[in-house]
């Protein structure tokens, strides 16, 4: 259920969101573990959050212009057809939105856990 999604939504953009996903549950739990340097992980769990938000945003606009581009050269699209294709076109952002999340979490934790 889970791979067919990602198959869904475009491999291209959303398996690489998947790893993305993977490296920030890595940082945080080394957040969690680790006792001194955990700004740079914060940043660095940071920026790779914001980033994957990008990029499902960007994999659901290059996918849009792909969409737009076929209904123009076909002419006549039948609203369950724009509709299916709207689904696929919003999975990307929703799953990078998802992990931003993940990452936000994660910051919000690390730092709620640090002895002041």
């Amino acid at each position: 259920m889970f791979f067919d999604r990602l198959n869904e939504g475009g491999p291209f953009f959303m398996y690489p969101l998947f790893l993305i996903l993977i490296l920030l549950i890595i940082l945080i739990v080394k957040g969690f573990l680790q006792k001194g340097a955990q700004e740079k992980t914060m940043s660095l769990i940071s920026s790779i959050a914001l980033f994957a938000i990008v990029w499902g945003f960007l994999g659901q606009i290059i996918g849009l212009i792909g969409a737009f581009d076929s209904i123009e050269a076909v002419g006549d699209v039948s609203p369950a057809v724009l509709a299916g294709g709207l689904k696929v076109a919003f999975l990307a952002p929703v799953f990078g939105m998802f992990i931003f999340l993940v990452g936000r979490l994660g910051i919000i934790i690390i730092t709620w856990m640090q002895k002041d």
